[in-house]
């Protein structure tokens, strides 16, 4: 597919794309890059990884820009990324795809952008804009649920935080796609080949920040899964210590009652309590007094 940058997106032939008329857009499979690299005239020292993509990155070339994108789905973060490559001069900029990923978004972008000064530059920022639209909605999305979560938490010690652990997960994946986003942005900013207007760098500085702030805001996130999981964790130690608090109180008032049916259980033959009729209701007073006095001692020390 091949466009042409003016007040939008314009569908045209090869022939009209390489004949220098206006900026260019095209999206090839690596099959049809592979033929018609050539024809689009890029001094490329390193060829754009096609196969083995890993994440959003920008290559300085001698006379041309390469690199890769990886874009987590914002329906599964943690799912398969869409991945392309693309290599760009003055000229233009061809996105190399197995599939459609780069499709949909150009689409989106015609769909969505008129400009009344169309350039490569602002293309672009309106591409790398809809990369991260509708993310400041899914952040406050986590942030309503991780708000709902520690809600419950305060009521339900037994509040299951397995959705907390994923969602931690999926902020991990986002700051790191949002880190490679500014990387990028800056590196476009930086213009180290003269391709971009001076008028223009303003767009690339645009985006940077706008990914800056919710890079940010992931990081605020990401923090507070970490609170919620601290504020279980405690809950959960006061839990136990109260447990263990029951369990000493209850150990401590039959150790004294363990030692005395120990001792009358040795059963050794000239034991004078054992001949005395009120020796029996004598020991259970005392059992009971033991009783009493440690439960009152307890009290007065709050460790009931």
């Amino acid at each position: 597919m091949y466009y042409l940058i003016e007040s939008t997106l314009r569908k045209c032939s090869a022939a009209e794309c390489h004949s220098g008329k206006a900026q260019y857009v095209a999206v090839l499979t690596p099959e049809e890059w592979q033929k018609e690299c050539d024809a689009f005239e890029m001094g490329i020292d390193v060829e754009p990884d096609i196969v083995d993509i890993h994440n959003t990155k920008v290559e300085v070339n001698y006379d041309s820009l390469t690199g890769t994108f990886a874009i987590p789905n914002r329906q599964d973060i943690s799912g398969e990324d869409t991945k392309f490559a693309f290599a760009l001069d003055e000229k233009g900029i061809v996105f190399i795809d197995h599939g459609d990923g780069a499709l949909e978004i150009i689409r989106k972008v015609m769909s969505s952008k008129k400009w009344r000064a169309p350039s490569l530059e602002r293309f672009l920022y309106d591409f790398l804009e809809q990369i991260i639209h509708g993310d400041l909605a899914l952040l406050e999305r986590y942030e309503k649920e991780l708000d709902a979560i520690d809600d419950r938490l305060a009521v339900d010690d037994e509040t299951d935080l397995d959705r907390v652990d994923d969602i931690r997960s999926d902020l991990r994946d986002l700051r790191s796609h949002y880190v490679h986003l500014m990387d990028m942005a800056q590196e476009l900013e930086e213009n180290e080949n003269n391709f971009f207007k001076s008028e223009n760098i303003r767009f690339f500085r645009l985006f940077s920040n706008r990914v800056s702030r919710l890079h940010d805001t992931v990081t605020d996130l990401r923090d507070y899964t970490m609170q919620i999981r601290d504020t279980y964790e405690s809950r959960l130690d006061v839990k136990q210590n109260g447990i263990m608090t029951v369990l000493t109180v209850v150990t401590t008032i039959f150790m004294p009652l363990t030692l005395i049916v120990g001792w009358y259980g040795m059963n050794f033959r000239y034991m004078p309590e054992l001949d005395v009729p009120w020796a029996y209701p004598l020991v259970i007073v005392i059992c009971v007094a033991i009783v009493v006095v440690s439960l009152v001692f307890f009290k007065k020390k709050k460790w009931l």
